[in-house]
Formats: C-alpha cells, sequence, structure tokens
C-alpha cells in the first residue's frame, strides 16, 4: 500500500472516530446522527460546483447506498443508546474487515496477497478481542453493533465499486451525502412531529456541522483509497479508528476500559504494520 494512502486512511479513521465520539456525547442520539449527516449533505452541496458528474454507472452504486446509510446511522444511535462507545465502536467497526474480505474475490474479483490476508486477519482479531468485554456490556448494544457491521460491509463494497465506476471518487462522495439526511429527517418527522426536530436542529447545528465535516471527509479518503488499493485491505486499515475511539472514550467521554481494550488496541497497531508491510 503505497504510503500516502496510508497516512490519508489513518487520517480518516480519526476523523470517523471523532464524530461518532460527537454523537455518543449528545444528548439526542437519532437526532445527533441525522445532524451528522445533514452536516456532511451541507458540506457536500457546497463542494458539488468543484467537481464533474459522476459517470451515469454510479448511480444505482448512489441510490443503494443511500438506503444502506440509512440504516446505518439508525443503528448507529441505537448502539449508542445502549451501550459505550469504548466497546460497541470496535465491534461496529471491526467485523466489516472479516466479512469483505471472506467475500471480496466473489463480489469485486479481488484477491488479497497472503501477507495483507494476515494484515486484515490480526487487525480483525484485535478488534474481536474486545468480545471478551462484552460481558461487561448491553447484550442490545452488542446485537446492534453486529447487525451494524453487516450493512457497514454492504455499503463498503457498494461504494467501493461505486466509487471506481464513478470516475471521480470525491464527486461520487458528494453526491452520496444529499439524499441520506433527507430520509433521516423525514423518518424523524414523521415519528416525532416538526417542532421537536426543528428545535434539536436550531441548537445543535454547530454539532452537526462539524461531525459532518469529519464524517464526509473521512469517508472520502477512504473511497479514494479504494480507487488506489484493494477495498478489502482499505477497509481494514481503516478500522484502526478503534484506536482513537478509545483514547476519546477514556480521556475524553471518562468511560471505563478493561485490559482487553488495550490490548486489543495493541493487536490493531500491529495489523496495521503488517497491511504496510503487504
Amino acid at each position: 500500500m503505497p504510503l500516502d494512502v496510508l497516512f490519508l486512511v489513518l487520517f480518516g479513521a480519526a476523523l470517523h472516530a471523532t464524530w461518532n465520539a460527537l454523537v455518543k456525547s449528545g444528548t439526542d442520539k437519532s437526532l445527533d446522527a441525522a445532524m451528522v449527516s445533514l452536516g456532511g449533505g451541507v458540506i457536500g452541496l457546497a463542494f458539488l460546483p468543484l467537481v464533474p458528474m459522476p459517470q451515469p454507472a454510479a448511480w444505482p452504486f448512489i441510490l443503494t447506498s443511500t438506503f444502506l446509510q440509512f440504516a446505518y446511522f439508525q443503528l448507529v444511535a441505537a448502539a449508542y443508546r445502549t451501550g459505550d462507545i469504548g466497546l460497541v465502536y470496535p465491534l461496529m467497526r471491526g467485523t466489516p474487515p472479516l466479512l469483505i474480505a471472506m467475500t471480496s474475490g466473489v463480489i469485486l474479483g479481488e484477491h488479497l496477497t497472503s501477507m495483507a490476508m494476515v494484515g486484515v486477519l490480526v487487525i480483525s482479531a484485535g478488534v474481536l478481542t474486545l468480545a471478551l468485554e462484552a460481558r461487561h456490556g448491553s447484550r442490545r448494544a452488542i446485537a446492534y453493533a453486529f447487525a451494524n457491521a453487516v450493512v457497514i460491509a454492504g455499503y463498503t463494497f457498494v461504494d467501493g465499486a461505486g466509487a471506481r465506476v464513478s470516475g471521480n471518487a470525491v464527486s461520487y462522495t458528494l453526491w452520496l451525502s444529499l439524499p441520506t439526511p433527507v430520509l433521516l429527517f423525514a423518518w424523524a418527522i414523521l415519528r416525532r412531529g416538526t417542532r421537536p426536530v426543528w428545535n434539536h436542529v436550531r441548537r445543535n447545528w454547530a454539532r452537526g456541522l462539524l461531525g459532518g465535516a469529519g464524517s464526509i471527509a473521512s469517508y472520502g479518503l477512504a473511497l479514494w483509497a479504494m480507487t488506489r488499493a484493494p477495498v478489502a485491505t482499505v477497509a481494514a486499515l481503516r478500522e484502526t479508528a478503534i484506536l482513537f475511539a478509545l483514547l476519546i472514550s477514556v480521556f475524553i467521554l471518562k468511560e471505563k476500559a478493561g485490559i482487553w481494550r488495550y490490548v486489543a488496541g495493541s493487536v490493531i497497531a500491529c495489523g496495521v504494520l503488517v497491511l504496510k508491510l503487504a
């Protein structure tokens, strides 16, 4: 993997952990997740005039991914309502690389080298080490996290392929950022009414804009990297966000972390090194 791709994906991972921490620390997880999506859409709309239109072949991928992203944000909110970010985030993000690595040969025709596969497996093993702490967490939160892992694997495949056929990964990312918040807010208004949703937007617009910037930049970097390296490798490397989430959970959110979280973090760091050597 080229060094520039490695460092940009790691930077995107840090941004991803940051916006997840914003959702976790908010007062209303569902609306805060929708606010992050809206913030990403606003930023995406501002930059659209600077990029070309995606190729026509990309639009079915954007449409499919929109519904998967809707499910993703709903499950993020549900997981954070019932569990700590230090436990939920690693489980939610660490399982998809395994799923992707096992199926990318069939779905995308990509076959990893032995060394790259070892790197993916080491990162995922580090993440799943956190299951040893699951007995201290909510079973419902863990169930939401694993359900979202399946959704994440799904949209990673869809968007990895979509970014490649779009002709421009940045353009694909910006257009993808627009329809998801429409679905999320339509759903929120249907369930809660217009006034409560509007009041939350008015009070938390800055949080949404900041989180949205982190979200769209993180995902845009990942999709760009997928045009330069195998999807499974980038997906695994992106899950180093778990290391940043662990630091945020302990030092900022003041969550208690058991020894297995630190062991997992060390294993994940070793997996990143293996991927680089691959």
